[in-house]
């Protein structure tokens, strides 16, 4: 089991590694092809589609790996259900994005958006498969299935950015064309993903929903989609909030535009470099961490949690460490600039503990506490956000956005911690 967990790790660090590197690679390729005010309003849509992938996908490939990995129930009926339920929330979503299209086109200042936010709806369906399929092939342990999926997926884009981008002329079609794309990635992940299932028969009867798997899937899935909902909503609002209370304050927009943009820009974007890893781990965590707790080997779940924060902070550790020792160098090397390196050296150590929180949440989730992770995210950003309006009003200037969000990452990394020590040592 041991050899597994090491295994899977090491496939999906060296597969997001490869996608990290071919997504560099796709950002240079969009930003050499179309112009400032196209980018400008790509960014502009961008929060809208994560929002509906966040909502079509949520906790449903969470949900399917951990009940695969438990072996208690049919693995056909868990991704048929899975999928029904997918289809379901798909076909939802779409009317739900056709209705709200024009008015988040307004919201945006951009009436132009409509058709580049209308056109995200194309690939929802497809990424709703792909995650159920994802999930299937994590709970079989199965890691080399998405890295295979993932890394065709980019060769496609590539390829596709390359060809056809250059000759769009039009500012509104460019940022069609590249929120569009994802259903030629969707649907061919879903092609590649479905190859590689075991070639069985489907019987028509088979195509129904058992209510009790049904209620296994969302026990796990809604907490888990509604957490990462909150998540992306958090992130949406973060930049409103502190604008209009810096603004309230006597901070200029200047101030804030290029203090805010240095932080989310540079800084933090060296920061979560690796995150990769963190994300490798709580992925091939959860079949493991799941099937243990099926089997209640509670003894080896505690171990297991040990290795897996002791390996999450040696990661994050000697990444900031490396970084620390000179940060002007890898902020000139990446950036082509040196601002923000004072937020850089006051920033870094908090966030080792990020890179903790990620296989901490997964774990929550594999031991059947995906209520508790929800209710700890969502305090977690209204505190976040109450704390930002207090160091506002208390003249923090721009560290009224810093210091709420490096409480946040102790606040609920120290909890997700407690939680599981505590639920952990109550089967002991």
């Amino acid at each position: 089991m041991k050899n597994k967990f090491i295994k899977s790790t090491l496939i999906l660090i060296l597969g997001g590694f490869l996608t990290k590197i071919l997504g560099m690679l796709i950002k240079i390729i969009v930003t050499r092809n179309i112009s400032v005010e196209a980018m400008a309003n790509y960014m502009l849509v961008i929060p809208s589609y994560n929002l509906f992938i966040t909502i079509v996908s949520g906790g449903l490939q969470i949900a399917v790996s951990k009940l695969i990995s438990e072996n208690k129930l049919q693995k056909k009926k868990i991704i048929i259900n899975a999928l029904i339920i997918s289809m379901t929330i798909s076909i939802l979503l779409i009317i739900l994005v056709i209705i709200l299209a024009k008015p988040i086109a307004i919201l945006l200042h951009n009436e132009e958006l409509y058709i580049p936010i209308l056109s995200s709806l194309l690939s929802i369906p497809f990424i709703g498969i792909s995650n159920v399929l994802k999930g299937y092939f994590f709970g079989q342990n199965k890691m080399h299935v998405q890295v295979i999926s993932n890394f065709l997926e980019q060769i496609i884009r590539i390829i596709m950015f390359i060809t056809i981008l250059p000759r769009i002329n039009n500012e509104l079609l460019s940022v069609t064309f590249i929120i569009g794309s994802n259903l030629v990635n969707e649907f061919l992940s879903v092609i590649i993903l479905s190859l590689f299932i075991n070639n069985k028969k489907l019987d028509l009867k088979d195509i129904k929903i058992d209510n009790n798997i049904k209620k296994e899937i969302l026990k796990t899935s809604i907490p888990s989609t509604i957490s990462r909902i909150i998540g992306t909503i958090s992130y949406f609002f973060e930049p409103i909030i502190i604008t209009n209370f810096l603004l309230l304050n006597g901070y200029s927009k200047s101030y804030i535009k290029i203090e805010y943009g240095i932080i989310t820009g540079y800084v933090m974007q060296l920061l979560l470099l690796p995150s990769f890893f963190s994300m490798a781990i709580s992925q091939s965590i959860i079949p493991l961490i799941s099937n243990a707790f099926i089997n209640k080997k509670y003894n080896y779940i505690k171990k297991k949690i040990k290795e897996i924060i002791l390996l999450s902070f040696m990661i994050g550790f000697i990444y900031i460490l490396i970084l620390l020792i000179n940060p002007s160098y890898f902020m000139k090397l990446i950036y082509n600039q040196n601002e923000g390196i004072n937020y850089l050296k006051q920033m870094s150590i908090i966030f080792i503990l990020l890179y903790i929180q990620s296989p901490l949440s997964s774990i929550l989730q594999s031991i059947n506490k995906a209520k508790e992770q929800m209710f700890i995210t969502t305090i977690g950003v209204i505190t976040k956000f109450i704390l930002t309006i207090i160091f506002s009003y208390m003249h923090f200037g721009i560290y009224a956005y810093i210091y709420p969000m490096l409480l946040n990452i102790i606040f609920v990394t120290a909890l997700d911690y407690i939680i599981i020590r505590k639920s952990i040592n109550s089967f002991l």
